[in-house]
């Protein structure tokens, strides 16, 4: 009788645990952290959550960069995919306009102000993402090469482009050195190089009420002018790599570049005099370009409310720190992070955090990597192919237009 008993208590504690095993819940998230520095934070954080919510496991599948957007695309059409996704901010309104991701618009009211980033994640005046990382590029400058031409002040500062194009040719006047790193035609890089130029002089890509391309403006011309000046006067051209190669190796004064470059200076042991401005524009601050990575919701998870949980949990400032710690990352969405003494006590990190708040996004829309492209093209031609600015400008707004009218008429 007692060997019967205890026989039921074991099986009684099994039935239990194997309805505990069976009430989990499983996140599936599609992300594209890999870098080993990175992934082990990562793993980490994810554990983190599992223990604080035992009632939710979470798989994760890597996603790259070269094929991500595809394999989402695919995911998405077909009504499956996974419970959570990491999205670039360019790509939201195009499933977002689908209707294929989660508005959480009420979800994140009370918090809000302690992120930033939201305007990357509207469409439509509705939100469909959480800000994560946020990206942006600042103006790095080598002391050491500065010193050669004479600008020997450690406390120098470009105030307008006057400023930092004088310097610049101060420097290209030396032997086998430049001022300036321009790019050369890169898919889905170069726009991001000439819209700094563009939105310092305040010009824009659409009107305000987002019904009409304007990229031929007249300050867009002058901006394209001003662009095109640096790179015939002072640049030494080259793929994005090669400039940072050519910058670390002592040869360039100045490029604009993300905090990636802080990370390869740190992995690869370099010494350099470094510096680094917020972009300065006609007159400081100028305006840089923003972007980012967001956290959304697919609208076919059957667990949305979990997945919420999820992302609020990656993206609270304890954990956008240690992941901005461990890839050496400047550019957390959390303000609260922001103000941590890793970026308010290290003057480059600051400088990145500034640049934040002196960044502009490209318009949220579903067309946007082809009107890019457009933008692109008009860049080539007026630097590589000697076309007037505001031919070339035209000709994008023309483009554009249609690109835009062609959506509508569907």
């Amino acid at each position: 009788m007692l060997q019967f008993r205890m026989v039921l208590r074991v099986l009684a504690a099994f039935v239990v645990f194997m309805s505990s095993v069976s009430a989990k819940t499983t996140l599936e998230w599609w992300q594209f952290w890999t870098d080993p520095d990175i992934r082990p934070v990562l793993d980490q954080i994810v554990a983190d959550f599992e223990k604080a919510n035992p009632d939710i496991e979470v798989k994760l599948t890597d996603l790259t960069w070269s094929d991500g957007h595809e394999k989402i695309v695919i995911a998405l059409s077909s009504g499956k995919g996974p419970d959570v996704l990491e999205l670039g901010s360019d790509w939201l309104a195009q499933f977002a306009a689908n209707e294929q991701l989660v508005d959480i618009s009420r979800d994140i009211a009370d918090d809000s102000s302690e992120y930033d980033g939201w305007s990357m994640a509207t469409w439509r005046g509705r939100v469909y993402a959480f800000p994560w990382l946020l990206g942006t590029r600042v103006l790095f400058g080598n002391r050491e090469v500065l010193a050669k031409a004479g600008v020997n002040n450690p406390d120098w500062v470009p105030q307008n482009f006057t400023d930092l194009i004088i310097a610049a040719r101060m420097v290209t006047r030396l032997d086998g050195l430049y001022g300036w790193g321009s790019n050369a035609p890169e898919k889905h890089r170069l726009y991001k190089k000439f819209l700094p130029f563009f939105w310092s002089y305040g010009a824009q890509v659409l009107t305000d009420d987002g019904k009409h391309c304007v990229v031929s403006s007249t300050k867009a011309i002058q901006a394209m002018n001003t662009y095109r000046l640096f790179h015939d006067s002072t640049g030494f051209v080259g793929t994005q790599r090669q400039i940072e190669d050519a910058f670390l190796d002592g040869k360039i004064a100045f490029i604009l570049s993300g905090d990636w470059l802080l990370k390869r200076i740190r992995k690869e042991g370099r010494k350099i005099d470094l510096a680094a401005y917020l972009f300065p524009g006609p007159r400081l601050p100028g305006k840089s370009f923003m972007g980012g990575e967001f956290l959304a919701i697919n609208a076919a998870s059957r667990h949305k409310k979990e997945a919420l949980r999820f992302i609020r949990f990656l993206a609270s400032p304890q954990n956008q720190l240690a992941l901005c710690k461990a890839g050496a990352s400047s550019n957390p969405s959390s303000r609260r992070a922001q103000r941590d003494p890793w970026f308010t006590a290290d003057p480059i990190r600051d400088i990145f955090v500034r640049q934040l708040r002196a960044s502009k996004h490209p318009p949220v829309d579903p067309d946007w990597v082809y009107m890019e492209a457009e933008i692109e093209r008009a860049v080539e031609r007026v630097v590589f192919e000697r076309e007037l600015p505001g031919v070339a400008l035209r000709d994008a707004q023309i483009a554009i237009t249609r690109i835009r009218a062609q959506r509508q008429s569907q």
